[in-house]
């Protein structure tokens, strides 16, 4: 008897799942600390709007208070907080002194450029989303302070809970230097995923661990970007930690080679890895680390690998090679290619369409929220939340949730003092809730509501939900519009900067060039250009059908990139080992060669010149 399976659609299936990992207790104190005081603080010296203004600076920057290292989230949560008062300054004054056409008008060139800008990545998605979202509530929201001043108000709100970020410790970062509060792990994390990739060699899970190690390095690579962390460390433990990243790299390096050999090695290899990892952890020595045989020149690389780590863990110097360099050039170009070209004119037609229908709903209703139009849309239009309908459907709900809470809790609670401490709860469950985009709008859409109600108006849940709607068939309308050139252009754009990555890679190694530390940089822009890429592609093609075949074969062209690479990878271990090339390595690389060719075809991208070759990007 045959069982009736019914399949989930990619769309729904994304709104159904949820990150999972533990609760990040450090910031749900830090999210119960800062909306929630600042408002109570203002409330009984009498300058309530002040306190209101800052509880949103801390809302948005609890947001985008995520995991990681302390030091990376001074630009995580500083840049988007900056550009946030930047947009609570400009829309302050153009809703003080122009029109409603004219306010529409700078709102929708201001969502334009927040759009392009978005397109670089995380940070500056982040840093776009406030700007637009502070700039519909300068505009829109009633408060006597000027605008400069709401400004710097909203950046002591945010500032207050970036200060708590890096001055309050979070369980672990006491162990061995209180300035490390992330940052241990994440090397850590990298040698387990080596020692992992290791375990997994001439298995069916090496793919899978590789790309687990691409993403141990990432996160490493972010954070040990922040501040202090730098070439010239101030002290010694910085130093060691800095020295202890840089010597995984060529461990990285020789096992992604031994995975892509395809051979089964003994459990012995990994052993050198974990306890470097245990040594990164505690902050102790390593002690004698097994050799894990030279029979191969892979796995020559990985003993003289390990001897490298040994002896920088002990020395505690290694080069600098953390940094991601991006020069001002690139970001340009990405903010101006396809990608940032695709994004920001559906923010700007979504946001600016949303300012619009809101200017006129709020001068023949006299709606006084009106505001909360765009800034839905703009939280709504942002890709990297999910798939467009998965989003809206999240939203959606969400707002209704929220709403129908907030709307009980209204009705018993004391005012102000017990709508103060629901701001305070909600401030605590944000770093909770950011793990599906439903619970999040949910837990926002009650802060918000109890913000608004403490300023002084009137309870709107009810004009909440209207306008979320509204807003959700706003942005479904203007995500599936037709638009100038080839769509899915992130996604190509992110295609061809994977490319160019995997190229650069490909010529220094077969170049000859003896610059280890160069092709260890090269490789890791080339794997994380790629893992963004793939990124990007699997968010596509969880969208409708109407959007995702836009994107169609781009997956195939992307998995031919990795092959390249690792190849790459292997090419430069048994190069460094013999000085040749065997006809196996050789073969390989023009046969992915060819198949990027044949790739490009399928999924209708163009190609481009390159010394030697002509690849599809």
């Amino acid at each position: 008897m045959s069982r009736l399976s019914v399949a989930v659609p990619p769309w729904l299936a994304h709104a159904l799942r949820a990150q999972r990992g533990p609760i990040p207790w450090s910031a749900v104190v830090r999210g119960a600390l800062t909306a929630g005081p600042l408002l109570l603080v203002a409330v009984v010296v009498g300058r309530t709007s002040v306190g209101v203004v800052a509880a949103l600076g801390a809302m948005l920057a609890g947001i985008n208070d995520r995991p990681g290292s302390r030091r990376a989230s001074v630009r995580r949560i500083g840049v988007p907080a900056l550009a946030g008062a930047g947009g609570l300054l400009v829309g302050s004054y153009g809703g003080q002194h122009v029109g409603a056409v004219v306010l529409t008008l700078v709102l929708t060139g201001l969502g334009l450029v927040a759009g392009g800008v978005s397109a670089i990545g995380p940070v500056a998605s982040g840093a776009g989303t406030q700007l637009l979202v502070t700039a519909a509530i300068g505009a829109g929201m009633p408060l006597p302070e000027v605008g400069w001043q709401r400004a710097v108000f909203y950046l002591a709100g945010a500032g207050w809970l970036l200060a708590l970020r890096l001055v309050v410790p979070t369980p672990g970062a006491t162990a061995g230097d209180y300035r490390f509060d992330g940052e241990r792990d994440a090397v850590a994390a990298v040698y387990e995923a080596i020692a992992s990739l290791l375990d997994a060699a001439g298995g069916a899970e090496a793919n899978g661990r590789r790309v687990a190690l691409t993403a141990a390095l990432d996160h490493a690579q972010d954070a040990l970007s922040g501040p202090r962390l730098r070439r010239y460390a101030s002290s010694a433990a910085e130093r060691r930690l800095h020295a202890q990243y840089a010597a995984a790299l060529p461990l990285a390096e020789a096992a992604t080679a031994l995975a892509w050999a395809g051979e089964p090695i003994t459990a012995r290899a990994s052993e050198g890895p974990r306890r470097l990892a245990d040594a990164v952890r505690t902050g102790t020595h390593t002690g004698p680390l097994p050799a894990p045989g030279r029979s191969a020149p892979a796995l020559r690389a990985l003993d003289d690998a390990l001897l490298h780590a040994a002896d920088a863990f002990d020395r505690g110097t290694g080069t600098d090679l953390h940094t991601r360099r991006r020069t001002a050039k690139s970001l340009f170009r990405t903010a101006l290619g396809s990608g940032g070209r695709e994004y920001g004119l559906r923010v700007a037609l979504s946001f600016g369409a949303s300012v619009a229908v809101a200017q006129g709903l709020h001068h023949t209703l006299h709606n006084a929220h009106w505001y909360w139009l765009p800034a839905t849309a703009v939280f709504l239009v942002k890709p990297d939340l999910g798939p467009l309908a998965s989003r809206v459907l999240c939203r959606a709900a969400g707002t209704v949730l929220g709403a129908v809470v907030f709307a009980g809790f209204a009705a018993v609670l004391p005012r102000p003092e017990g709508l103060v401490a629901l701001v305070v709860l909600s401030g605590a469950l944000i770093p909770v809730a950011t793990r599906h985009f439903a619970a999040q709008t949910a837990v926002v859409t009650v802060l918000v509501l109890a913000l608004v109600m403490v300023g002084g108006e009137p309870q709107a849940s009810w004009s909440r939900i209207g306008e979320t709607l509204l807003a959700c068939g706003i942005v479904l309308l203007v995500g599936h519009l037709p638009m100038p050139g080839q769509r899915a252009g992130g996604v190509r754009a992110r295609l061809t900067r994977a490319t160019e990555a995997a190229h650069a890679y490909l010529g220094h190694v077969l170049s000859g060039s003896e610059d280890r530390a160069g092709r260890w940089a090269l490789r890791r822009e080339a794997y994380r250009a790629l893992a963004e890429a793939r990124a990007a592609i699997d968010l596509t093609a969880a969208e409708l059908p109407a959007l995702a075949r836009h994107a169609e074969g781009t997956d195939e062209v992307a998995a031919t990139l990795e092959r390249l690479v690792d190849t790459t990878t292997a090419c430069a271990v048994h190069l460094d080992d013999t000085g040749r090339l065997t006809a196996r390595h050789s073969e390989r690389i023009t046969e992915l060669l060819t198949e990027l060719s044949e790739g490009r075809a399928r999924a209708g991208l163009r190609a481009v010149e390159v010394p030697g070759v002509r690849i599809a990007v």
